[in-house]
């Protein structure tokens, strides 16, 4: 049985993008003793089991093979979270601190996270980990997996750097354009990627300026940033985000900020995966950067955002869009 707070990573990512890989890396360190893995896969036949099995044969493992996990309204993933947490452990390993849940490459992170919320008497620590293709780089950006998952994320990491690590250079301000708030993790050596990726939750995850001026990654994704005129008051602040929320539906990818409400000493940290809202809560840390609240949304025009009520309390800075470039359909591929 866990004692302490655990850390829960959702491992996701494209068809093809490296996930397994990457969590086989996990589980073949020395410090995958307090790690529990679940493997979610869209199909019949748990290959990634089998092959995660060959690193970590004394890693805690359970497969959900009853399809892809975001869209299963009766998913067994509470269930077996709760199982293991709750199972004693085997002798002579330590406690249970991290879980790792590897999605199917076509999982939205929203509907995932929404199932975490009846296992809130745990007091996990969630993060989204998403991988980012270098050999492929922003071609499968016209999927709307792929570009929810990167939107999600909180840490987006570079994988396949032996195969083109040419574009390892680039790869930070890339993964910056599709998702500011994340931190991006691009590294040549494969420890310290892995390091990186799943390193311990802080309480207080770390913000960072946002650059107003970032160029277009696709022609497909919205990306704003909205900062209060002056401190507001918080049922405002309430209002816009759930307006926010009902107005885009679906198309709404990510909120992340920082916003300073009359009613609270110290700034609210907001944030939302899709329609999914955390908890707003105080920052506790000193010095935090100026208020912000980064939008990334899918196919809207600037009037659905700037015309959500109440009217006047943000001003917005909107990415350019890439000219000349037609909005790309819904496309499906054989991944090989």
């Amino acid at each position: 049985m866990s004692v302490g707070i655990i850390d829960f990573f959702v491992l996701t990512g494209f068809l093809g993008s490296g996930k397994t890989t990457l969590l086989r890396d996990v589980l073949s360190a020395e410090t995958a003793s307090d790690t529990a893995v679940i493997v979610n896969e869209a199909g019949e036949v748990g290959l990634d089991g089998v092959l995660l099995r060959e690193s970590g044969d004394d890693v805690p493992m359970a497969m959900l093979s009853n399809g892809c996990v975001c869209c299963q309204v009766g998913s067994d993933l509470a269930f077996t979270i709760d199982r293991l947490i709750m199972a004693p452990r085997p002798a002579g390993l330590p406690p249970l601190r991290r879980i790792i849940l590897e999605t199917s490459g076509l999982s939205m992170p929203g509907p995932v996270l929404r199932q975490l919320a009846t296992l809130a008497e745990h007091r996990m620590r969630v993060a989204v980990v998403a991988t980012y293709d270098l050999t492929r780089g922003l071609d499968v950006a016209t999927f709307e997996e792929a570009a929810a998952q990167w939107a999600a994320a909180h840490r987006i990491i570079a994988t396949k750097a032996d195969l083109a690590p040419e574009g390892l250079t680039d790869a930070p301000v890339v993964i910056a354009q599709l998702n500011p708030v994340a931190k991006a993790v691009a590294n040549a050596d494969r420890a310290a990627v892995v390091s990186a990726a799943f390193a311990p939750l802080t309480a207080s995850p770390p913000l960072r300026d946002v650059a107003p001026d970032l160029a277009a990654a696709h022609p497909r994704l919205a990306l704003c940033l909205v900062r209060p005129r002056h401190e507001i008051g918080y049922a405002d602040l309430a209002s816009w985000l759930d307006n926010v929320a009902g107005r885009l539906g679906e198309r709404l990818l990510r909120i992340k900020g920082l916003v300073k409400v009359q009613e609270a000493p110290r700034p609210l940290l907001v944030e939302s995966v899709g329609t999914v809202f955390s908890p707003p809560r105080q920052l506790t840390v000193d010095k935090p950067p100026a208020p912000f609240i980064v939008v990334i949304a899918r196919d809207i025009a600037r009037d659905e955002l700037e015309q959500v009520e109440p009217m006047g309390l943000f001003t917005f800075s909107w990415r350019e869009p890439e000219r000349g470039v037609a909005k790309g359909g819904i496309r499906a591929e054989w991944v090989t």
